[in-house]
């Protein structure tokens, strides 16, 4: 079902103040190049205004101190939570189980659900397994033996949850994920690589994400642990006993190997990734395609492989740049010398 609203209906959703006509109306959420007159949309930085110039947008989301546009806007104190509101007032209502238990899910007698639980079709929960209260668990999902999930959590579609595992409350894993499988871990004797038990569990902290397709490994021994408001993307793989501190993001095919340690507050960009028992501080930042290979103090970006301060990684990057020309120069300077020589009749 569409939904529509007008600027001022708007204004009040997102918490911002209308200059202009409050009295259009809206039915949608489009890109500033490709809006119509029917549709809302947003620009956060002046840089930008040359494309909101050219745009047919009923209404536009600016910050405070933006200036004037050719379309009604709205005036808002922090862009991002204020367009998150705004996609949440067009958003269609997500799909879930219905309340209660699917008949085809297979639930061990000694599992404890909590209130108002919603489990979908072909669900399995083993033996032991404790789950809190409003949880969402849509179908096909697995949950192992003994684990722990708190209240208000949602797991999507074939989420698998070894044994052993806790979940905090409102925990988020998107489809295909696996939390708990074993770690990759093996000793090579007679010929053979032998599998090294992995005794330990995983723990996913209170409102963590985890991303579609995403392995969070169980540890060797105590615990793999992905701190509090952590959000993980897509196909990132996390091995046994690391420990990632909270509030971090870890974007698309980011990789972290065994016991790998971060701080609180890191982001690590697309395709980086932290070699075995890399420590990384607080605060730190590491950019796409960045390799770890040692230590990383608090509050530093780092880029490159191997990664190391952004700025030092800058600066190299622009001397490469110019190898080709220095080249070019070499081999002048080379021709010109060797014609200096030859042109020399000095008989010592």
């Amino acid at each position: 079902m569409s939904r529509t609203y007008t600027v001022g209906q708007l204004a009040d959703i997102v918490g911002g103040k209308v200059r202009g006509d409050a009295a259009i109306v809206i039915q949608g959420v489009a890109d500033v190049s490709e809006a119509g007159p029917t549709d809302a949309t947003w620009v956060n930085r002046e840089k930008y205004a040359d494309k909101l110039k050219s745009s047919r947008a009923g209404t536009v989301l600016i910050p405070t101190d933006f200036g004037e546009t050719r379309m009604p806007a709205i005036l808002c104190e922090k862009i991002e939570p204020s367009v998150a509101k705004l996609l949440g007032a067009f958003a269609s209502p997500v799909s879930r189980p219905e309340t209660g238990i699917h008949p085809s899910a297979v639930i061990h007698p000694s599992a404890r659900i909590g209130a108002n639980p919603s489990i979908g079709p072909h669900v399995v929960i083993d033996a032991d397994v404790s789950i809190g209260s409003s949880c969402v668990i849509h179908a096909g999902v697995f949950i192992g033996r003994g684990t722990m999930i708190g209240d208000d959590c949602l797991l999507w579609p074939n989420v698998v949850i070894r044994d052993g595992c806790r979940l905090g409350h409102r925990v988020n894993i998107h489809p295909n994920s696996v939390i708990g499988s074993d770690g990759f871990g093996y000793y090579f004797d007679q010929g053979r690589h032998n599998k090294i038990p992995h005794v330990g569990g995983a723990i996913l902290e209170d409102d963590v994400e985890i991303g579609a397709c995403t392995c969070v490994d169980r540890s060797k021994f105590g615990h793999t642990v992905v701190g509090a408001g952590t959000k993980i993307d897509n196909l990132v793989q996390v091995a046994h006993n690391v420990r990632i501190g909270r509030h971090c993001v870890l974007v698309g095919q980011t990789g972290f190997a065994g016991s790998v340690r971060t701080g609180d507050y890191c982001v690590f960009g697309g395709r980086s990734c932290a070699l075995d028992n890399v420590a990384i501080g607080d605060r730190v930042t590491v950019a796409g395609l960045a390799i770890v290979d040692k230590d990383i103090p608090d509050g530093l970006m780092v880029s490159g492989f191997p990664a190391r301060d952004h700025r030092e990684e800058l600066r190299e990057r622009a001397l490469v740049r110019r190898l080709p020309k220095l080249v070019e120069q070499l081999k002048e300077l080379i021709h010109r010398v060797e014609q200096l020589e030859a042109s020399t009749h000095h008989n010592p």
